[in-house]
């Protein structure tokens, strides 16, 4: 089989992520865990909680409000002017050097710590000219990004959220899996294709599990 032929048989992952979040950082180390073990392909696409939040911002406690109001628009304003200028390619591996710093290296989403995520993945460091832009230049394909995510799961959600071909042609869409730690191997390989089972079934809506310990971040 040719390298163009196995690459087309993969099977596309749509994935929808905002690097502010530290649920979709783990889930989206889980899900490049199960593409070194099942014939996926992941596709990476923007989505950000600073829309999502938008129609009930003043519900929200004054410290949410404020970093929904500020810091949650900075680094995904970076992103999208990246994909942008530079191609939908870029996404995973800016992803993953934002993630790494912002979450692993705890520094947070800062302008120092993408600045250095722009540096990693040798991307112009004039990009960072796009974190504290008010009038966003390419503010209408973030949204348009961030509503062909949601769209597919409802407003009631958040990040990440993840999109599959179902047997039907359809896609199957759902929010989550919230995991931590984030699985490896066959572990990965387990928890995807029950996720994919409970998802592929018309009525299914939701499932949660009792937990006795808060979520273990330690191996971020």
């Amino acid at each position: 089989m040719s390298e163009t032929a196995s690459t087309s048989a993969k099977t596309p992952v749509d994935f929808w992520f905002d690097p502010l979040c530290p649920w979709a950082w783990m889930t989206s180390r889980w899900v490049l865990e199960v593409e070194k073990v099942r014939n996926i392909e992941v596709r990476w696409h923007i989505m950000s909680l600073a829309v999502l939040n938008e129609p009930k911002i003043d519900e929200l406690p004054e410290e949410y409000r404020e970093l929904l109001e500020t810091k949650a628009w900075q680094p995904i304003r970076v992103v999208t002017a990246a994909w942008q200028k530079h191609g939908s390619d870029i996404l995973g591996p800016l992803y993953t050097a934002l993630g790494t710093r912002i979450h692993n290296e705890g520094q947070g989403p800062t302008r120092e710590a993408v600045e250095g995520a722009l540096a990693d993945v040798g991307l112009p460091a004039e990009l960072i000219e796009y974190f504290d832009q008010k009038d966003f230049e390419f503010d209408a394909e973030l949204r348009a990004s961030h509503k062909e995510g949601i769209d597919k799961v409802g407003q009631d959600v958040g990040t990440p959220v993840i999109a599959v071909p179902g047997a039907d042609g359809e896609q199957i869409a759902f929010f989550g899996p919230v995991v931590t730690p984030a699985p490896k191997g066959e572990e990965a390989a387990r928890l995807w294709d029950g996720t994919l089972a409970v998802a592929s079934v018309p009525g299914f809506y939701e499932i949660k599990r009792t937990r006795t310990k808060g979520p273990d971040f330690s191996n971020l």
